[in-house]
């Protein structure tokens, strides 16, 4: 397979192979064996392990919350959106932010210099702040589809230093105004004094617990507090306070050897850091990604960033005591006590799902800035009588002082034995009672193979399926209501699955039906009534196990009856992914990441035109709420 059409996991495990699990038998006799608690789930049962499905027909009908008619699954070319729904384009990949910079070019893909002053590339995660009577968009551009970027050269690939700024340029974070034309669609807003874009090169803070740790200096940065840029961002967070949370992903593909003979630390194998990039070569261009040369580079990403996106002068902060890992997204919520807290997954298959507990308190009229610089840390514990607890990660409990938890977090949690989920994507608060969500995207080598750490991967609590390619949905009630507090009960929301090929636990759970079948739930957000709105990023072949599917969606989901109902169908090759909404609630902008990422799209423009990502205004025609 060409490298292109890989995955970043697949990536990660062509060039650091898991070893198979030599105790495969075990682990699957062991899963039949509790076929007494999985029998709930392989038969659809309407006990405790899947709540919220067994009123799901009477309390249906005594009123419809979605507001809209289910649009059927489709492999269009487009954005498909229910009766009374109209979508347009706010911004896309290669437009520009200042006035006196070259549109985009579908000839060129635009150079090194127009693409630092335009909207990134693959837009994932965003949220929307309002100040004053202004509205500001921040939006992460998680990174670039090489062949497209690259397309205006014969091989696909950079022929050039400034090719390769180029892509570099298309990553990282985009903020800008954002205001409604005389005809009340939104619009970026030019030369903005609010405008700006978070790059590679941006300079950043190291702060919290790891600042100044060995692990984290350089010979550029020997205090081993200031770092350069940004990249991979996937998901996102925002504060009570009013600041954006972007959050690193798979930043390990970025990095590489020319020291053919180099051998990577255990330590950064365990994060995918390899002597080979995936393709990108900012090595040729920037030392610092050459890890034969800067071991410790890599220590310096993996993190939260929070940024004011409010002010373009401001330097971002990388919050080390949120910890290093594959973040997906930083969902914060205010506890009982004051206390913010920080759901964060990990999302790679058999790692883990995080909490982060702040030491100090919020103050609605006070200063916040520093409330993510200090904290306690913990991991999930799932246990199969649907309880749970967070395991402290402490120095007591690693062994491992609290620097190197915050550096080397996947491994403090194997330690204390956390529990190994099934890629934990998007987490999600209610807003309307004590309860968070989190999306099980799917996870092939479920009781197959061990994750990166050497953690068994058995078919457990939250992760019943062995070799699970349709992914789930889990959810947890933090004890008292308290989001601080040290248990939870939990239950599945959600099994995704394929009721018109299978009739096992592969078929879904009772709410999943041959009308909203959807595979890989990945971005995920709660709007101000409840209603959990559910992006997809899966396969979309529609054949075989994934038949009826269509393309990548977006379903809403009422979490009180269990009843998910298709809102949108992306168009081809695309993962649908990001969302939020205007201030009166009645535009919800919804990210299209890499349409056409195997060459079958021509989004949103049509014709012979290159496929762009980026944000899209979706409207009722009646001008009513949405959500």
């Amino acid at each position: 397979m060409d490298h292109e059409d890989l995955s970043f996991d697949e990536h990660d495990e062509l060039l650091n192979p898991r070893p198979e699990e030599t105790e495969f038998d075990r682990i699957v006799d062991t899963a039949l064996s509790r076929r007494g608690f999985l029998g709930g789930v392989m038969t659809f049962g309407l006990g405790t392990f899947l709540v919220g499905t067994t009123a799901l027909t009477r309390e249906a009908q005594a009123g419809d919350r979605f507001g809209f008619a289910q649009v059927a699954a489709n492999t269009d070319d487009t954005i498909t959106v229910p009766e009374g729904f109209e979508w347009e384009p706010v911004v896309q990949w290669g437009d520009p932010l200042w006035s006196g910079v070259e549109g985009f070019d579908d000839v060129t893909r635009g150079t090194a210099a127009t693409q630092a002053r335009a909207f990134g590339d693959n837009n994932d995660g965003m949220s929307i702040f309002t100040r004053n009577g202004r509205t500001v968009m921040a939006i992460n551009n998680e990174y670039t589809n090489r062949k497209i970027i690259w397309g205006n050269r014969p091989e696909g690939k950079p022929e050039t230093g400034d090719d390769i700024e180029k892509g570099m340029m298309a990553h990282g974070v985009s903020v800008f105004e954002v205001a409604r034309d005389e005809k009340g669609a939104w619009q970026v807003v030019l030369d903005s004094e609010l405008n700006r874009r978070i790059t590679p090169r941006t300079e950043m803070d190291l702060t919290g617990p790891a600042a100044g740790h060995d692990l984290l200096k350089t010979a550029a940065d020997p205090s081993g507090t200031k770092t350069l840029g940004t990249w991979n961002n996937c998901g996102n967070g925002e504060t009570p306070w009013g600041t954006y949370l972007t959050c690193e992903e798979n930043f390990n593909g970025y990095f590489s050897a020319a020291d053919e003979a180099h051998e990577v630390s255990a330590e950064l194998k365990r994060y995918g850091v390899s002597s080979k990039d995936w393709g990108y070569g900012w090595a040729k261009i920037d030392e610092r990604f050459d890890v034969s040369k800067n071991p410790n580079e890599p220590n310096r990403a993996g993190y939260v960033v929070e940024i004011d996106p409010f002010d373009p002068t401001s330097t971002p902060k990388k919050r080390t005591a949120l910890g290093r890992f594959k973040h997906e997204n930083a969902a914060v919520v205010i506890a009982a006590n004051g206390k913010a807290v920080v759901y964060l997954g990990d999302d790679e298959r058999g790692e883990f799902l995080y909490r982060f507990v702040s030491h100090g308190t919020y103050a609605a009229t006070g200063d916040n800035s520093d409330l993510l610089e200090s904290g306690d840390l913990f991991v999930a514990k799932f246990h199969d009588d649907m309880r749970g607890e967070w395991l402290a990660l402490t120095p007591e409990t690693t062994g491992m002082s609290d620097a190197e938890i915050r550096i080397h977090t996947r491994q403090a949690a194997s330690k204390v034995g956390a529990t190994t989920m099934d890629r934990p994507e998007w987490v999600a608060v209610n807003p309307t009672k004590a309860e968070a969500y989190v999306a099980l995207t799917n996870n092939k080598n479920r009781g197959k193979k061990p994750n990166k750490g050497g953690d068994d991967t058995p078919a457990n609590g939250p992760n019943p399926r062995v070799g699970n390619n349709y992914g789930q949905i889990a959810r947890w009630m933090p004890d008292n209501e308290d989001h601080s507090a040290p248990g939870f009960a939990w239950n599945l929301f959600a099994l995704a699955g394929n009721p018109e090929v299978h009739d096992d636990a592969y078929a879904g759970s009772e709410n999943i039906n041959a009308g909203n079948m959807f595979n890989s739930p990945d971005g995920m957000a709660f709007d101000e009534t409840g209603l959990l709105w559910i992006q997809t990023d899966g396969k979309y072949s529609n054949e075989g196990d994934f038949a009826g599917m269509g393309n990548n969606q977006m379903l809403c989901g009422d979490t009180v009856t269990g009843e998910i109902r298709r809102f949108m169908v992306g168009p081809k090759e695309c993962e649908v992914t990001g969302i939020c909404w205007s201030p009166d609630r009645r535009t919800m902008f919804v990210g299209i990441q890499h349409p056409g990422e195997k060459g079958n799209s021509h989004f949103p423009r049509g014709g012979t035109s290159v496929p762009r990502s980026g944000v899209f205004a979706i409207r009722r025609t009646d001008g009513g709420l949405i959500g």
